[in-house]
């Protein structure tokens, strides 16, 4: 089942054009990478895909609804949810705050700054088991901005997963990351994402034909292949474009 489809969508800054008439569909536990050199427009892609930017043209359906127009609060709601290149995680509250700030919103409910949640049990036990999951339990009490970095984009994991969604957008989750760093950022994000559909921005190609079925190469805004990971290993276009003759 097409979980995901953008039909022609192109995107342009003050006429720059930035992305040319994309085509795209990912189905549904499908794990798609998104590869290309810098300013290829993956980001400006997973920002539409996000709803933080809207197209210039073309639709993007999500789950058989058209939600082109829809702000990123109304398609997480959908079951869509993202992190960034940059860590998004709210340095001033603790790791377990930052995982339940989620795990409330998927409950309708908000946070507050100025009241501790309590009669939560289902709440916490949710939070509980999201902060196991990405290893961050032993630092539940801790404040974010006192983490490491692979520990901070752990959370960030944590938090993308809070909301439960059906589809994951990272967004070079190992960037920065020693190769040890790395391994362990690619089987917790094998573990966590499985049974969710994933599509990962990432410039390690060990990560990426570790953990894709299907890789889109974009180059100067377009859509240069979209395939398995063997057959755009093999292609010639992308290795003069990007992955080299190694």
């Amino acid at each position: 089942m097409r979980l995901l489809e953008l039909s022609s969508v192109s995107k342009d800054f003050a006429k720059l054009e930035v992305l040319k008439e994309i085509n795209l569909s990912v189905s549904s536990g499908e794990r798609h990478a998104i590869i290309g050199p810098n300013g290829a427009g993956k980001t400006t892609l997973f920002n539409l895909i996000s709803g933080k930017y809207r197209p210039s043209a073309g639709i993007i359906s999500f789950r058989g609804r058209n939600v082109t127009h829809w702000g990123p609060h109304k398609r997480n709601r959908l079951g869509l949810s993202r992190s960034f290149q940059i860590n998004n995680a709210f340095f001033g509250l603790d790791v377990f705050e930052n995982v339940r700030t989620g795990v409330r919103s998927r409950f309708g409910l908000r946070y507050s700054f100025f009241k501790r949640p309590g009669g939560m049990p289902g709440i916490d036990e949710e939070t509980w088991t999201i902060l196991n999951q990405v290893g961050l339990a032993d630092y539940a009490g801790i404040p974010a901005r006192e983490l490491s970095y692979g520990q901070q984009r752990a959370l960030e994991i944590g938090m993308a997963m809070s909301t439960d969604p059906e589809l994951i957008l990272l967004d070079e989750p190992t960037a920065g990351m020693t190769r040890e760093e790395t391994d362990g950022a690619v089987d917790l994000i094998s573990r966590v994402t499985a049974g969710k559909t994933l599509i990962i921005i990432e410039h390690d190609m060990d990560v990426v034909f570790s953990l894709s079925d299907t890789v889109t190469v974009l180059q100067n805004g377009a859509v240069l292949i979209s395939d398995k990971p063997q057959v755009v290993r093999q292609d010639q276009r992308v290795k003069d474009a990007y992955l080299g003759s190694d």
